[in-house]
């Protein structure tokens, strides 16, 4: 099951909405075949171990099957893998996880059983692995929202930008790099307008390989994007989506849509509640991660409404120093009045009063070149 899990990462960032699977097919202690799910509309774990045994001339009857998630008994982008295990004569499945879609919870281990096919269950350490491996598919399945995860650098003295003329990088150029292999990894990014405003960013996945480019979504009530930003200029490279309150105005609306830009209209009294809609919107158009990357009002409001299920902190082995650059307390604490205000936060918003205090699930160390990455989860699902 460990090298199951291990081949399932090879898929990471190339079979979203799908979930991350791997599979191995073992008979007397020796490996027959092995297989992942490599890419959407692409053969599933299970039928890619099973054609990895044809070409090594191994007979898979009567072997046992570890899978990292329950085989599919339902016809989609690929047949019943229920059906492949039937024909192979496969004569035991090991399951690591669950899968919580209507579609799917339970059926295929049901059919199995049924059909005469001893079905057992992964423990321990191994379930966890496998729980774990596919929170986004798992969430979205259960609520229909993405996986909500906060990306944050910020110096020793807890300052999250720098001051102008300074370079607007905390981080090192590993931490960089990193990051830019997350955003290929995520189904989209999003940013308030503040920061598109003031930094002008591209917001896409920049690294040796030809990355899968996320949507690019852009919280922006008033519909401030400029035209001439780089991400209206690069809409060849990936979508563009800006969410927007009713207060927005309808012509520059019109010159967004006009120009491809894609725009998702969201009500309520409070940011919290815009948010929540535009996650809900999200989870409609299949999105089933989300990787928040500033700024600090931005995320204020999701933390405030506990939408966060996990962080990922950058903290740089800096001292900025200055009086007038943010503290990352705008973040952890929710924003001031004032910022509540600009962005419609007021009228008792959770972004207004600040959110109660949330113990991580777990929490892992690592140094990443200088800085050191503090990543934790608060949700699982």
């Amino acid at each position: 099951m460990r090298r199951a899990l291990e081949l399932a990462e090879g898929g990471r960032g190339r079979v979203s909405p799908n979930p991350l699977v791997g599979a191995v097919i073992v008979h007397d202690g020796a490996i027959l075949g092995e297989g992942f799910h490599a890419e959407l509309g692409g053969l599933h774990a299970e039928r890619a171990a099973l054609e990895d045994c044809r070409k090594r001339g191994e007979d898979p009857s009567g072997a046992t099957m570890y899978v990292t998630l329950e085989p599919c008994a339902h016809h989609g982008r690929q047949p019943p893998c229920t059906d492949a295990i039937f024909e192979a004569g496969i004569g035991r499945v090991v399951i690591a996880s669950d899968d919580p879609t209507e579609k799917a919870s339970g059926r295929g281990p049901g059919m199995l059983r049924d059909g005469g096919v001893e079905v057992a269950s992964a423990t321990g350490e191994e379930a966890t692995a496998a729980r774990l491996l596919n929170q986004p598919f798992r969430k979205h399945a259960r609520t229909g929202l993405p996986l909500v995860t906060l990306k944050m650098a910020m110096s020793l003295d807890g300052r999250t930008t720098t001051a102008p003329g300074d370079s607007p990088w905390i981080s090192g150029e590993q931490s960089l790099a990193l990051v830019h292999r997350w955003r290929a990894e995520f189904d989209a990014i999003a940013v308030g307008i503040g920061t598109v405003l003031a930094d002008d960013p591209l917001l896409t996945a920049r690294h040796e390989d030809d990355p899968r480019q996320p949507v690019r979504v852009i919280f922006d009530s008033k519909a401030r994007l400029p035209l001439d930003s780089q991400l209206v200029q690069t809409l060849d490279r990936s979508p563009v989506l800006i969410v927007v309150s009713p207060e927005a105005e309808p012509s520059h609306l019109s010159a967004l849509r006009e120009a491809g830009v894609e725009i998702v209209l969201v009500s309520g009294a409070a940011p919290a509640d815009r948010m929540q809609a535009a996650l809900a919107d999200l989870g409609r158009r299949g999105i089933t991660s989300l990787f928040l990357e500033g700024g600090k009002t931005l995320a204020a409001t999701f933390v405030a409404a506990d939408a966060i299920d996990e962080t990922h902190v950058f903290v740089a082995p800096v001292l900025l120093g200055r009086a007038d650059v943010p503290r990352a307390g705008g973040v952890v604490g929710g924003p001031t009045p004032e910022e509540a205000s600009a962005t419609g936060g007021g009228g008792g918003s959770p972004a207004a009063t600040g959110p109660a205090r949330r113990n991580a699930l777990s929490s892992s160390v690592e140094t990443i070149g200088e800085d050191v990455l503090v990543t934790a989860r608060f949700k699982e699902w």
